[in-house]
C-alpha cells in the first residue's frame, strides 16, 4: 500500500529564502518541538496556501493557519513572537473551514510594521504529523509564494 503514491509538493506559502527550521531563533520551532520543516524569511507580505486542502484552523490573530489535505497536516507562522501583535499588521482573506487551491491568497501581512512593531519576520512551515512523514526538504533558495516547491512529503 502506498508503494507508488506521490509525494506531496509543499509549495512556498510567502516569498523570501528558505532555512532548515532549526536556524531560526525561536527554540520551540528550532528544536522541532512543534514538528520538523523549513523557515521562509520573507521578502514579501503576501501569504497563499501551500497545496490544495482546507484551513483547519485560522488563529484569529491571523499570525498563523493550518491547512490539511486530509492526510498531510501544515503549519504556517508568520513571525516568531508575533501572537502579542494581537492582528496588528495581518490581514485575514480566508477562514477555518475554507477550501483554498494551492497558490491562492490566504493572508497579507505588512512586514514592515511587524519589524517596526519589535518582532522577527521569521516564517516557519511545519509538518505537524512529521513523526509519520518522510520529508525532503529544499534550502537554500531564494522562492515565489505559491510558485516553488519547498518540501515534498511521503508517508513512511
Amino acid at each position: 500500500m502506498g508503494l507508488f503514491k506521490k509525494a506531496l509538493k509543499v509549495y512556498a506559502p510567502i516569498s523570501g529564502k528558505v532555512v532548515d527550521i532549526t536556524e531560526i531563533s525561536d527554540p520551540v520551532f528550532a528544536q522541532k518541538m512543534v514538528g520538523d520543516g523549513i523557515a521562509i524569511m520573507p521578502t514579501k507580505g503576501d501569504v497563499v496556501a501551500p497545496i490544495d486542502g482546507e484551513i483547519t484552523n485560522f488563529f484569529e490573530t491571523g499570525h498563523a493557519f493550518s491547512i490539511s489535505n486530509g492526510e498531510t497536516e501544515l503549519l504556517i507562522h508568520v513571525g516568531m513572537d508575533t501572537v502579542e501583535l494581537k492582528g496588528e499588521g495581518f490581514t485575514k482573506l480566508k477562514n477555518t473551514g475554507d477550501r483554498v487551491k494551492k497558490g491562492e491568497p490566504v493572508l497579507k501581512v505588512d512586514l514592515d510594521k511587524i519589524i517596526t512593531l519589535g518582532k522577527l519576520t521569521d516564517s516557519p512551515v511545519v509538518v505537524m504529523d512529521s513523526d509519520t512523514k518522510e520529508i525532503k526538504k529544499f534550502i537554500g533558495d531564494n522562492v515565489g509564494a505559491g510558485e516553488t516547491v519547498i518540501l515534498e512529503i511521503k508517508n513512511k
